[in-house]
């Protein structure tokens, strides 16, 4: 009697546990929507289960999530890296180029690899002469133990305000500009979290130091 019940509690306890295991992609709604990422649960089921502006401004992956990919459910998140201070740009040459979401990591590299080239000789270029600058600074970085960061674009930009700093997220400071890696010509949009600025990037200006905003792509 006693081995028999002893096998049925096994069985029982082994059932359980494969149960739980093989749920852990479903969404729970018991759990935080955090922990239901870490448990490798899909984000578009997240979303479709509770909204995606629930998402948003939510701590994940070394940055706060502030896109998501509707058609393939990859995240991106933000952070600021406010621990080094107001960097200068780099190089002044001649760049125009996205400013779409996601565009931040194509145009991270292109101005890192902008800079190893000689921009004194080219019309209005001049060479910054150091590896001190955002983008190679960002382009190098281990943060959170994610080592794929960028700068991110205008329109990430616009949304870190919207999705992130709106819903309340501390750590973004208004009384400066944080630079993007998106580029018009000689003229690179800046970001302001100062409410006085309505959330819009604008064309600022090469030369002078800002603050830096760091985004990555988190695909599932």
């Amino acid at each position: 009697m006693k081995k028999t019940l002893f096998i049925l509690l096994t069985l029982v306890v082994f059932s359980c546990s494969k149960n739980d295991e093989l749920d852990l992609k479903n969404y729970n709604e018991n759990l935080s929507v955090v922990e239901n990422l870490n448990n490798g649960v899909a984000v578009l089921d997240i979303a479709d289960a509770i909204g995606i502006d629930a998402l948003y401004g939510l701590e994940f992956g070394g940055g706060f999530i502030f896109h998501i990919d509707e058609t393939d459910g990859s995240l991106l998140v933000a952070n600021t890296y406010a621990s080094v201070g107001e960097k200068s740009w780099g190089d002044h040459f001649d760049l125009t180029n996205g400013e779409l979401f996601g565009d931040g990591q194509e145009n991270t590299s292109q101005i890192v690899e902008g800079n190893l080239k000689d921009n004194s000789n080219v019309p209005n270029g001049l060479e910054f002469g150091s590896d001190d600058y955002v983008f190679k600074i960002v382009d190098d970085l281990v943060f959170e133990a994610s080592d794929d960061w960028f700068i991110p674009s205008r329109a990430s930009a616009e949304a870190i305000y919207t999705n992130v700093f709106e819903k309340g997220v501390e750590g973004f400071n208004e009384r400066t500009f944080y630079w993007t890696s998106t580029k018009q010509g000689y003229a690179p949009f800046v970001m302001s979290f100062n409410p006085n600025f309505d959330g819009k990037a604008f064309l600022g200006t090469c030369f002078g130091q800002n603050s830096i905003l760091i985004a990555r792509k988190i695909q599932q």
